[in-house]
This record gives C-alpha cells, sequence and structure tokens, in this order.
C-alpha cells in the first residue's frame, strides 16, 4: 500500500548527512514541514539548505538515541552506514510510537520510499517495489518519467490549480457534498475554461471557475 504522508508542521529528522541523506531531504523538502539533519559531516546539497535556512542542522555524531527525548520528532529517517545505530533507532523509535524509517532495513521499517516522478509538485506518480529492490524502483522510474511526460501536459497541470482553488472557494459556499462535486465537475468540464487555460490565459480561466461557482445554485 502507497501512503502519502501529510507532514505539514510536523518535525523530521533526518539521521546521516550524505547522499541517502539527500534522498531524504529531497524527498520532504517541499512538504512545509520541520527538518533537522544530525550528522557529524553533511555534503554540498545539504549544507544548501542549512545557509538557506530550508532546513536546520545538528552538528553530531550519533551514538546513541537520546536526540529523540530531545528533540520529540513526528518522523525519524536514518540513513548512517551504522546498522547497530539505526537498528537502535528503529526500536526505540518504536517504542515512543515514532514512526521511522531505516535505509539499510526496510523489513523493519514503518515505511519506505517509493521512486517518484513530480510533475510541479502537482502529480506523483510513485514506482514501488515494496522495499525489494530500490535500485530497480529507481530504474524504472527513469524509464517511465519519459512516457509520462508525453501524457501529462501543462494543461492538466493548470486544471489542477483552478481545481484547487475552486474546491476552497466551493467549500465556503455550497452546502453539501453533492452539490459541491457536481459543481467542481462542471468546472473541469467546461468548453471555454480549457480554452483559456489552451490559450496561456490561465488568470481567466481562474475567473471563469470562480464565475461559475459564485453562480451556482
Amino acid at each position: 500500500m502507497i501512503v502519502d504522508f501529510n507532514l505539514q508542521g510536523k518535525k523530521v529528522i533526518i539521521i546521516g548527512g550524505g547522499k541517502e541523506a539527500e534522498k531524504r531531504v529531497n524527498s520532504i523538502i517541499k512538504q512545509e514541514c520541520s527538518i533537522i539533519v544530525i550528522s557529524d559531516l553533511i555534503n554540498s546539497q545539504i549544507n544548501k539548505f542549512v545557509k538557506t535556512k530550508k532546513i536546520k542542522f545538528v552538528k553530531q555524531k550519533i551514538s546513541n538515541t537520546k536526540f529523540i527525548s530531545e528533540f520529540k520528532p513526528d518522523l525519524i529517517m536514518t540513513t548512517t552506514d551504522d546498522k547497530k545505530i539505526n537498528q537502535k533507532i528503529i526500536t526505540d523509535a518504536k517504542k515512543k510510537k515514532i514512526l521511522v524509517y531505516s535505509s539499510d532495513n526496510p523489513d523493519e521499517s514503518d515505511f519506505s520510499n517509493p521512486a517518484i516522478i513530480d510533475f510541479q509538485n502537482m502529480i506523483q506518480i510513485a514506482i514501488f517495489t515494496g522495499g525489494k529492490s530500490p535500485a530497480m524502483a529507481k530504474k524504472i522510474k527513469d524509464r517511465s518519467e519519459k512516457v509520462f511526460k508525453k501524457i501529462i501536459t501543462n494543461e492538466d497541470i493548470a486544471q489542477i490549480k483552478i481545481q484547487k482553488i475552486s474546491r476552497k472557494i466551493a467549500k465556503e459556499t455550497i452546502l453539501t457534498q453533492e452539490e459541491r462535486r457536481k459543481c467542481l465537475r462542471n468546472i473541469m468540464s467546461d468548453n471555454e475554461i480549457d480554452q483559456l487555460i489552451k490559450d496561456g490565459q490561465v488568470k481567466k480561466a481562474e475567473k471563469r471557475a470562480i464565475t461559475i461557482l459564485r453562480n451556482w445554485k
């Protein structure tokens, strides 16, 4: 089962500062969560995130799990080469009912990290092997990405953005869920909105969607 965590406002700790830790940072950097990297060393890309204040860095070599009580995270991802400390982190995190992932032990982790094809942070397609072969997941992802880029268009992305705006207004102005669904489907299939999007007039398409919402009865 593939689950998309909503990490907005949550605290995430990533143990390690190498390439694997960088992948984990990149996988959640857009989710508006608080990210703390704990390691004695960090690579150049993680350092860039630190300098731009997108994440926090605690310079510390992890030899125990005291950081769990100190920082009280909602989620932990450990990427070190030390199997013993990784296992200790998994065990102690689970005791405290904290979700935990270890890059070297997917079987005991609470979740796995699929290879993600991302389109402007609006559409994500996951290639997932259940932790059996992350390398194959990435290989298939790279191959599939070329195909999906031909299928998913900028018009699709624009329509999603309009639907996001419309859903927010619909919740405020249309009383029942069924009527909201009808209205949003009407907006999605509106020929004028489609044409405006194709013409690159997304703002006008948004105004057209809002007009439909305001006049919905």
